[in-house]
């Protein structure tokens, strides 16, 4: 090993959560160069000349990554990617393989190997294939997470409901996980639409690639090609590397691009040439290089109105509208309003103390909302209540003004037309009569809409079905 590396090794390792990579080759001037472009990655960095030497390193030391030579020394590169997958499957392994040997690079890859590169080799070849098994490597961690989250979730991988409406969802988005057509998502701001592009994406056989999102509404448009092509360097002032575009780095996994409908309409046919010909040209290059990517697409616009009037390309539209789930605003869905206002009180609760407790009262206002930001809002006003408010209990006073001006708006909304004259009790059935739709019949969950008690709830059935049998 290169008497200076301890040194930067030394400074590496003082950094949280920064990745290890081993490099493995007897070359120095190999080791070399490969240690500085990981340390440029922001990588740790281990290394061996041999084979035996590595495998003592795997042994000693958490490693991500490892990049071996194919001709290292006593037992050969490929004895090492075989006894690395065995032993250590969550290691990404890079081969390097001289001009030549292609057939041996391309056995390693059937072997379990990320990627090669061939000797000797381009400086931004190796950077470029590098920095893309990092970043698999951090959203292979987040996956980890996320898939650990969703199986305590009521609902279906990160969304939260039990309504029939979400049900139906659900059972569209089970069956589109388990292939690989374009899937267009559509629904109002806040509805959680993301939420179920990484819930397909995780449910389904690439959940451990890459889930790149992106929104095309924030990307600046005279940035908007070098950012999902990537480009080369000298393409442009200021290109001194050559960097990945969004796209290839969600090779082998999903590209979820939300808010499709801002994107412009010259981005748009180079897109559509991406999906059809699945192959990326980096700005400044003439090559290009053969993707294999999952489109999930998503939007709060009406694209068939798009469409016609000019500002949405039909053809693109085709092709990202081969499965359509729409999802249902939170107005339509209040059923589910105190699971998700239960989700939420946990995930903003001191960590120290138990979660606080939504008075009946709070609950109710919550309910009578029609919640024009949808669940977003809604995780809003718990966020809020949870910050502000004080002791185990919150209660309406702890909620966003605006709720409560609403809901008393709401209330009178709701009052009988054509001055007809209701009495007290009659409101009161028919507001417990809704809640027993809106909830499916769930008796606890249409107290908890309404801020009564279920005994309360009980009883007051219980008079109904009296009144009946007497008449």
């Amino acid at each position: 090993m290169p008497a200076d590396l301890g040194t930067s090794e030394t400074i590496q390792s003082d950094r949280a959560g920064v990745a290890t990579v081993l490099i493995v080759d007897d070359e120095e001037s190999a080791l070399r160069i490969c240690s500085d472009i990981a340390m440029e990655s922001g990588l740790r960095v281990r290394t061996a000349s041999t084979t035996e030497h590595a495998l003592e390193e795997l042994d000693h030391y958490p490693i991500d990554i490892a990049i071996t030579d194919l001709k290292v020394p006593q037992l050969g590169g490929l004895e090492l990617l075989r006894r690395i997958r065995e032993a250590y499957p969550q290691v990404s392994v890079l081969v390097l393989t001289q001009y030549g040997t292609i057939q041996t690079a391309v056995e390693a890859t059937r072997l379990g190997a990320a990627d090669y590169v061939t000797k000797p080799f381009h400086i931004d070849e190796l950077r470029r294939k590098l920095q893309r098994l990092i970043r698999e490597q951090e959203l292979d961690q987040e996956n980890r997470v996320l898939r650990e989250q969703l199986r305590t979730r009521p609902g279906y991988g990160e969304l939260t409901g039990l309504s029939a409406k979400m049900q139906r969802v659900y059972k569209l988005m089970e069956k589109v996980s388990q292939h690989n057509y374009p899937v267009l998502i559509l629904g109002e701001s806040g509805t959680g639409k993301e939420l179920v592009a990484r819930s397909i994406h995780f449910s389904g056989a690439r959940h451990h690639k890459p889930f790149v999102p992106v929104d095309c509404s924030a990307l600046v448009p005279t940035l908007i090609e070098s950012e999902l092509f990537g480009y080369a360097k000298g393409a442009f002032t200021g290109a001194l590397h050559t960097k990945q575009g969004l796209i290839e780095s969600a090779e082998g996994g999903t590209l979820f691009l939300d808010e499709i409908g801002n994107l412009p309409v010259e981005m748009q046919s180079k897109l559509l040439r991406v999906l059809q010909e699945r192959e990326v040209k980096p700005v400044g290059s003439n090559e290009r290089v053969a993707i294999q990517v999952r489109i999930i697409a998503a939007t709060n616009k009406d694209l068939d109105s798009a469409v016609r009037s000019g500002t949405f390309r039909q053809d693109l539209f085709f092709r990202l509208n081969v499965v359509q789930i729409k999802l249902p605003p939170l107005r339509e869905r209040k059923s589910d309003i105190p699971i998700l206002v239960q989700s939420f009180l946990e995930k903003f609760a001191d960590p120290v103390r138990p979660a606080p407790k939504l008075a009946e009262d709070a609950m109710a206002r919550l309910t009578a909302y029609d919640w024009p930001g949808n669940v977003r809002e809604l995780e809003n006003a718990i966020e809020r209540a949870v910050a502000l408010g004080s002791g185990p209990i919150l209660h309406s006073g702890d909620l966003p003004s605006n709720l409560q001006y609403a809901a008393a708006s709401h209330a009178t909304d709701r009052m009988p037309s054509n001055d007809e004259l209701v009495s007290l009790a009659e409101l009161e059935r028919r507001a417990i009569l809704r809640a027993l739709r809106e909830s499916g019949g769930d008796k606890l969950m249409a107290a908890r809409m309404l801020g009564i008690g279920k005994t309360t709830l009980y009883r007051k059935l219980k008079q109904y079905e009296s009144h009946l049998s007497g008449s």
